[in-house]
């Protein structure tokens, strides 16, 4: 789970930032705020989840590569 502290949501650049990093690795990587998911390999499907400021979103991992896209994903989203 991870709290989105920027104060325009999950716009473009934090949204393209998790998007680059995530088609970097062959597990499959999905965002989900409230009932809505998306790929995290998809920079319009991150974009189209509405998440706003302190909303809270759970990613999930799966696959060979998940403990390096786990750890490359948080560091993303600590410099967000």
């Amino acid at each position: 789970m991870y709290e989105l502290k920027d104060p325009m949501g999950l716009h473009a650049r934090p949204a393209s930032l998790i998007f680059m990093e995530a088609r970097k690795y062959s597990c499959s990587i999905e965002a989900q705020w409230e009932s809505d998911k998306a790929d995290c390999k998809s920079l319009l499907g991150l974009m189209g989840l509405g998440v706003t400021e302190g909303s809270m979103i759970r990613f999930r991992f799966n696959g060979a590569d998940e403990d390096a896209a786990i750890t490359a994903i948080r560091t993303v989203l600590e410099k967000i």
